[in-house]
């Protein structure tokens, strides 16, 4: 495996107009990511709608993915759920496929189920146990909240906690924490949110950038100038971005990746289903403006 730094977008789940998964689709953003010289592809995360996807696709797309993807760059697998046999379960089945690395959330379901830190620990104990690296996503979507202690904690006494996306409010300031009272366990601190925070969070210490699929190549010499220590060459790489990463985060979520791909000739439709509202045109259209001048490899790779 190697270090754990760089940039691995989340993969968006292409759907054709009438809802049903776009395999073909799928197999193309994989390419196209690839293609953008991305260290690595998360699937079946938020961003790519796993909240909107049955258990059976699930296992559709992760054959899939493993299978098509083949070694080119590692593969983290999404596999929380509030049911730690069931998060067992995913882990097990993602590395009998070939993933690389799982990530998961604390338990949670709703607003009001939500786990202990004890129980939290033991969920992440017991995938542990089944032997994969895990990446810990702390993310404010499970509304837990994942004390420094507790992912310290997490980091030491078991073994295949290895990485941390870490996209809660004052991500910087945990970062910082959490590397400086974790120190080697910490084998992973990582950025997430689209990178919207990318720059403080690269000056606390992360070594990886979790963000979409929308302008990865754009984003990743952010991560090459900071890593060689010209921080002017990073933060100007940052503010060129920073405009369409900002209308992302703020302004459309997931929905920013398909529509980009689906201007770009990657996929055929940026379908997302229903209770998503898609973009409003205007919306859409600003996005666009935004994106264009940075020519990203997904606005041009179909065409």
């Amino acid at each position: 495996m190697p270090q754990y730094e760089g940039i691995w977008p989340v993969a968006p789940t292409p759907f054709h107009d009438d809802g049903r998964i776009d395999e073909e689709g799928m197999r193309r953003v994989l390419d196209c990511m690839v293609d953008q010289g991305v260290d690595g592809i998360c699937i079946l995360a938020n961003f790519s709608e796993q909240f909107l996807i049955t258990d059976a696709e699930r296992e559709t797309l992760t054959r899939l993915s493993l299978e098509h993807v083949a070694g080119r760059v590692p593969v983290i697998v999404t596999i929380s759920h509030f049911a730690t046999p069931i998060v067992v379960d995913r882990a097990r089945r993602a590395k009998d496929q070939g993933a690389d690395i799982v990530m998961m959330m604390p338990p949670y379901h709703g607003a009001l189920m939500r786990g202990t830190a004890e129980q939290t620990f033991e969920q992440f104990r017991a995938v542990g146990e089944v032997g994969i690296p895990i990446m810990v996503q702390d993310a404010p979507l499970s509304g837990v909240d994942l004390t420094v202690p507790l992912l310290v904690r997490m980091a030491r006494e078991i073994e295949m906690v290895k990485l941390f996306k870490i996209e809660c409010a004052q991500a910087a300031a945990k970062l910082r924490t959490l590397i400086a009272e974790g120190g080697a366990a910490i084998e992973g601190p990582w950025d997430g949110e689209e990178a919207i925070t990318l720059l403080a969070d690269l000056d606390a210490g992360a070594t990886g950038a979790m963000t979409s699929a929308m302008i990865p190549d754009q984003i990743k010499p952010v991560l090459t100038h900071w890593k060689a220590g010209d921080r002017a060459a990073a933060t100007a790489a940052y503010a060129r971005v920073l405009p369409a990463v900002n209308h992302e985060n703020r302004q459309c979520g997931f929905r920013s990746a398909k529509a980009v791909m689906k201007e770009g000739g990657v996929i055929g439709s940026e379908f997302c289903r229903h209770p998503i509202a898609p973009l409003h045109p205007a919306t859409r259209a600003m996005l666009m403006d935004l994106v264009r001048p940075l020519d990203p490899v997904a606005l041009r790779w179909g065409k």
